[in-house]
């Protein structure tokens, strides 16, 4: 591309957060999420028969589901620093917005600003499902191309939502708590072994993290376990609140429902045909956001619960325009961005045939 730098574009204007529209984002989201679980439980204890509950639940889940994605969708921002004017407000409201989704937004954000400042190279990022490239892939035995293809299919969405929101976090800790006290078993028999126990109080044990996005460091180990005592707590709390079995299927469903929302979303904003697929010594970061990163052509009651999040190329550009100003910023510079792509709900389903990274070609190519 090149023809377009990043002065070109009008994105000062937009910098500006607002600590009362943040507020007001955070209301909106937050009091209609327990009204809905406050008239889950006067459904559920209230003498209807099974169908009726059945049939007054069916939209109650589609709306819990979309509210849960905009509360992922707020978290992102504050994961920028983009939502509220103080960092600490952002990191304070990112960790509350953390526990409702079940997930550590330290540890989050970190991995997802790597995202960012490496978008549209390739061969540092693999997007969010781990693309292989051409030569990889075709190093693959018959049963493992038949396994690649198959967990990178859309259906995929769901076990792999459950697993992202559920279980992620909670087999994150308990695997680093393992990794981190197998350390320090090992190193206190050595050194009773060697007979230096005046090392024995100083054991320096370090943290191996099972993801690449959780437990990098002491500080994200400690939000982890904040994170899963205090989302644990309140699992407890609504299993003795609406019944355990009832509780822990509905929200499942809604979790894995809403993760499979958000990860949809952000596969098809960098994996689509001529999608911007770069090695490192082509790749230029204004080039990643502008044609590294669709927009997408959705209803705008769609978009208010993706907290605007489609329009990308735009966020991409500049992380730090708050979700509020990114519509304006997106029209005020529409006339830079007629070479990014659009997508609108029905092509999202042709974006999950672009699973492999032609490396030689730069480009992502469907599966032969």
């Amino acid at each position: 591309m090149h023809d377009v730098k990043r002065s070109d574009f009008s994105i000062k204007p937009f910098l500006k957060r607002n600590n009362f529209r943040a507020l007001y984002q955070i209301l909106t989201t937050i009091i209609p999420i327990i009204s809905i679980w406050l008239i889950i439980y006067q459904i559920i204890n209230h003498p209807f028969s099974s169908l009726i509950k059945c049939l007054l639940l069916i939209p109650i889940i589609c709306l819990l589901t979309l509210f849960s994605s905009r509360t992922f969708s707020l978290m992102h921002d504050c994961g920028h620093n983009s939502l509220f004017t103080k960092r600490k407000l952002n990191r304070l409201f990112g960790f509350l917005l953390g526990l409702i989704n079940g997930i550590p937004q330290k540890s989050w954000s970190i991995d997802h600003a790597f995202h960012h400042r490496n978008n549209g190279n390739w061969e540092i990022y693999k997007g969010p499902i781990d693309v292989l490239s051409l030569e990889e892939y075709n190093s693959l035995s018959k049963r493992e191309k038949i396994f690649y293809k198959i967990s990178r299919n859309w259906i995929m969405l769901f076990p792999g939502g459950f697993f992202y929101l559920v279980l992620k976090p909670r087999l994150g800790l308990i695997i680093i708590i393992f990794n981190l006290t197998k350390d320090i078993v090992k190193e206190t028999f050595i050194k009773i072994k060697n007979r230096r126990f005046s090392e024995l109080l100083a054991i320096n044990s370090r943290v191996k993290p099972p993801f690449t996005d959780y437990g990098d460091n002491f500080s994200e180990l400690f939000e982890l376990i904040i994170n899963n005592v205090v989302v644990i707590i309140g699992w407890i709390f609504m299993c003795r609140w609406l019944g355990s079995v009832f509780f822990l299927s509905f929200y499942s469903l809604v979790t894995t429902l809403s993760a499979a929302i958000l990860i949809c979303v952000f596969f098809v904003q960098h994996n689509y045909q001529n999608a911007y697929a770069k090695n490192t010594q082509n790749w230029d970061i204004v080039d990643g956001a502008i044609l590294g990163s669709s927009n997408l052509d959705i209803p705008n009651w769609l978009n208010w619960f993706l907290a605007d999040i489609s329009f990308h190329s735009i966020h991409h550009l500049s992380e730090r325009i708050p979700n509020y100003n990114l519509r304006d910023c997106h029209k005020a510079n529409m006339h830079l961005l007629h070479k990014s792509k659009f997508l609108k709900l029905r092509d999202f389903p042709n974006c999950f045939r672009y699973i492999i990274w032609d490396s030689k070609n730069e480009k992502l190519i469907p599966i032969s």
